[in-house]
């Protein structure tokens, strides 16, 4: 049985993230793709609809290196940083949300100001987000689908 690899720095920060906003009703998928060109480390649905973006940055190289975080700010309601404790947060712009995140659990340290999507971009973030996680969840079930769509 081949093993999986060890998880990323980055990919930790996200799994934390994503237990502790299920503790919230929020369900996350890692590595979404709103638009092509953009992949945001966790979407987070909420149970009003609310679509929140989490970018997880593990260290400051990895913060100041990403130049298409603002481009995620038109596909959702929040934007938030997630990082480990150890993270120089005054890095960070003060007008975005802030979450301390280890392998294991986070938590909400400055909440995001809210800048709600449009009734249409919404519908369509929702109708990809359901699509992905159905997609995703058909390929535990069958890893080899057919490639025909219509």
């Amino acid at each position: 049985m081949d093993s999986l690899p060890p998880l990323q720095a980055g990919q930790l920060i996200a799994r934390g993230t994503a237990r502790h906003l299920r503790q919230h009703n929020f369900i996350c998928l890692e590595e979404f793709v709103p638009t092509s060109g953009l992949r945001v480390d966790l979407m987070a649905l909420g149970p009003k609809s609310e679509i929140w973006v989490v970018e997880c940055k593990s260290s400051r190289a990895d913060f100041m290196s990403d130049n298409k975080w603002q481009g995620y700010l038109d596909w959702c309601d929040r934007f938030f940083w997630a990082v480990p404790p150890d993270f120089p947060t005054e890095l960070l712009p003060q007008d975005t949300g802030l979450i301390i995140a280890d392998a294991y659990d986070a938590e909400i340290i400055r909440p995001a100001p809210e800048h709600k999507l449009a009734a249409a971009r919404r519908k369509k973030m929702l109708l990809k987000f359901a699509r992905n996680a159905a997609d995703r969840l058909r390929g535990y079930v069958d890893p080899r689908p057919s490639k025909i769509y219509r």
